[in-house]
């Protein structure tokens, strides 16, 4: 059986109300970006409350699918084929035909249902009758067949609209919400498996995703940094493009190691990367910062550390990871495709000047008096690290 189209099924986004509209066509500009990684042309189009894609061309079946399984919004594809309204005993022949194509190698008592959606009401039949009689051509073209209308192992839809549709398969989508429809944040995004997984989360809920990364050459090197746009390019498989911020931090971190207690350095130099990332999302737009840290998992990941860490920050920020352990982060780290680069031996900025006995119950205050020590430098290469930053736009490339 050849598929042609696709029909999309949303979750969420059917509650938006008078709204709705402006969801699905995010939507849409989400399925055009996912396609055009695919080979061949593709006409995304809604109607009826419905979003289909229509192949135009020849294409890969595995590809197309595999691409709008990375699309934020969608609960469900539905590879489907139809046929034209040329009377009730086609229907029932292409039903058959449809039936002994795709279950060719049916097993005795395999279970099916019929089920019907009349939205043309012109048709002469109502759902109940299509329901009872294609059901009943199916159980005399294929006796292996039983009917459970309750459970069946085989769901058979068919939708009379304009055209007939048929199908039978609902691929699992991502769910969540469409890129873009959520506003717009700022990942701090290391070589690590936890951000990455952080910024997936978010995007998952409809945020656009831009992100930062503190590069520390030569403590750090070309390839450590290469690591991390590899990896933004991961994440913009399911999020878009990335604006990819890559700060020169090590004047920073020399001065915070030369100045501030070594048992602080982590903790002082996690408030100027949060400090830098706010100023660079406020220029550019962003509501939010997003981190991938999750409580107790390092020195720095204490609720006393997070606190302090904070205290720097006037936006929200996001730590979807929070409350995971490390298996379920890996878990999700492995589904996007991200772990293998992740554990890549090339270090960041955070673990070359980690200190050996990290404060874990830090006081604001403390943290605060120490930084003056940074008074006569700091803004200026603050300002400097700003100046010269790089952004780099990057995309999956088909």
């Amino acid at each position: 059986m050849e598929f042609k189209s696709f029909l999309i099924k949303y979750g969420e986004i059917g509650v938006k109300g008078k709204n709705r509209y402006l969801f699905e066509n995010a939507l849409m500009q989400q399925i055009k970006y996912a396609l055009k990684r695919c080979d061949g042309e593709f006409a995304v189009h809604k109607a009826e409350g419905r979003v289909y894609v229509d192949a135009l061309s020849d294409f890969d079946y595995d590809e197309v699918t595999d691409n709008l399984k990375t699309v934020f919004g969608i609960s469900g594809i539905c590879p489907m084929t139809f046929a034209n309204d040329e009377g009730f005993d086609k229907l029932k022949e292409f039903v058959v035909a449809y039936m002994k194509k795709v279950y060719p190698d049916v097993k005795e008592g395999t279970t099916f249902k019929v089920y019907a959606r009349r939205s043309n009401k012109r048709y002469p039949l109502d759902s109940m009758e299509l329901n009872a009689k294609l059901g009943e051509a199916i159980l005399e073209a294929v006796p292996a067949l039983k009917v459970d209308v309750h459970a069946p192992d085989i769901t058979l839809y068919v939708e009379v609209r304009e055209k007939i549709y048929v199908y039978s398969r609902i691929i699992p989508g991502p769910g969540g919400m469409p890129v873009g429809t959520g506003g717009k944040a700022m990942l701090l995004l290391s070589g690590g498996i936890d951000s990455p997984v952080a910024g997936y989360m978010i995007a998952k809920r409809g945020v656009k995703i831009d992100a930062v990364y503190f590069h520390a050459p030569p403590y750090t090197s070309e390839r450590a940094k290469q690591k991390v746009v590899d990896l933004a390019r991961k994440v913009s498989r399911y999020a878009g493009p990335v604006y990819l911020h890559v700060v020169n931090f090590t004047d920073i971190q020399l001065a915070i190691y030369d100045k501030c207690p070594q048992d602080e350095l982590t903790i002082i130099m996690r408030r100027y990367m949060m400090r830098i990332a706010e100023t660079i999302a406020k220029e550019t737009g962003c509501l939010g910062l997003i981190t991938g840290e999750s409580i107790g998992q390092v020195a720095s990941q204490t609720l006393a550390s997070l606190a302090v860490t904070n205290e720097v920050c006037t936006l929200p920020v996001f730590r979807p990871c929070i409350g995971m352990d490390k298996l379920e982060i890996v878990d999700i780290s492995e589904r996007i495709d991200t772990y293998e680069t992740s554990i890549l031996p090339y270090e960041d900025c955070c673990t070359i000047f980690v200190a050996k006995h990290p404060v874990t119950k830090p006081s604001a205050e403390i943290i605060r008096k120490h930084e003056h020590n940074l008074d006569e430098v700091i803004d200026g290469l603050v300002e400097t690290a700003l100046k010269t930053r790089e952004t780099i736009v990057v995309s999956v490339d088909k």
